[in-house]
């Protein structure tokens, strides 16, 4: 074995040993700022078009900026997400704000509270077929046949919808059906009308054939329902114990949500990398229906993405009454907290 003679280290080596020592300390702090926080965040459904709105947070770094370590799942249904983050099986969770505050009075000992307004206007919707007599008239449901899934979060807003409109429902008929065939049931002409998201009915009708002509979209919100939609959510536990990376997890969507409404091609594809039997056309769509009608809405471009108009909470508090009997009513603080939300300022989406 050859043995290489050993050396003496140089005047000029020990002075660079002795210069990288001393700069050690310097570095080390640098190493614990990068400590990243690990946060399970559920969506309210399948990864498609709307899921960009938080995929572009991951893409654009705007999460590891903020120190957070984000995992993103799927679920399947905007009441899926309330519970979800109720147990505490997720950090954060996306989901609708009306199921949230029908939670809170059920479980009164799970104090969930939204953090951030994402869909200022609700997508819940009637969607139906011209062809089967439905029309821009509420009047025209009076008499049909609607495939109504029982879990169903626009389903669930009926009693306030016919308050509002004064629709008598006794000769309707409501046939409780599974998300996987609502679609098909009205695509085929079983039911006349199908309660459900539009951004996901509308374009589902249409991929199956569904002439656009003969699909109307009755949008709730343009029907007198005051309703907000789907925010976001901490679990009690992670708000109690970590209310700096709620406030960093927010500061990081509300940049990702406007990266999504400036690059929604980005998007689509992000959605589509998680989702290999998504089309990117009917993706694109979907998630434009979503940013135009739910979240850059006239207030959020007047007044920014995120927050709430306390006195229409107070109103859509009072509706979400229609639908149950409070056991104790809450106030507009109990269900909303604002104060880890971004300066609005720095909410502005235009």
């Amino acid at each position: 074995m050859t043995e290489f003679p050993r050396t003496r280290p140089t005047r000029r080596d020990a002075l660079k040993i002795a210069g990288a020592a001393a700069l050690v300390p310097l570095f080390a702090p640098a190493v614990h700022a990068q400590a990243t926080t690990n946060v399970r965040f559920t969506l309210d459904w399948r990864f498609e078009g709307p899921a960009g709105l938080f995929l572009m947070a991951a893409e654009k770094g705007h999460f590891r900026a903020e120190g957070l370590n984000v995992s993103i799942d799927a679920a399947s249904g905007s009441r899926e997400g309330v519970t979800r983050v109720a147990s505490g099986t997720y950090d954060m969770g996306f989901g609708d704000v009306n199921s949230m505050i029908r939670f809170r009075d059920e479980n009164p000992t799970v104090d969930l509270k939204a953090v951030m307004m994402v869909y200022d206007r609700p997508p819940f919707s009637i969607v139906g077929r011209r062809s089967r007599g439905i029309t821009a008239d509420v009047k025209s449901l009076e008499g049909k046949k609607f495939g109504a899934p029982a879990p169903d979060a626009a389903y669930a807003q009926w009693p306030i919808f016919k308050a509002v409109n004064n629709l008598d429902d006794s000769k309707m008929r409501f046939e409780n059906v599974g998300f996987p065939v609502r679609e098909p049931m009205l695509a085929s002409g079983e039911v006349d009308a199908i309660f459900g998201f539009a951004h996901s009915s509308y374009i589902n009708l249409k991929s199956r054939g569904v002439p656009d002509a003969d699909i109307i979209v009755l949008h709730m919100f343009d029907y007198g329902v005051e309703l907000y939609g789907n925010v976001l959510m901490p679990s009690p536990a992670f708000l109690k114990d970590k209310r700096d990376t709620v406030a960093a997890f927010n500061r990081a969507v509300v940049k990702g949500i406007r990266d999504c409404i400036a690059d929604q091609a980005t998007a689509t594809r992000l959605v589509l990398a998680r989702n290999d039997v998504a089309r990117q056309e009917t993706e694109a769509e979907r998630l434009k229906m979503c940013i135009d009608n739910y979240v850059m809405t006239p207030w959020v471009k007047a007044n920014g993405l995120g927050g709430i108009d306390p006195a229409r909470m107070a109103k859509a508090i009072d509706q979400i009454g229609l639908t149950f009997t409070y056991k104790n009513k809450p106030k507009v603080e109990d269900v909303f907290l604002a104060d880890l939300l971004p300066p609005a300022a720095d909410r502005r989406m235009a």
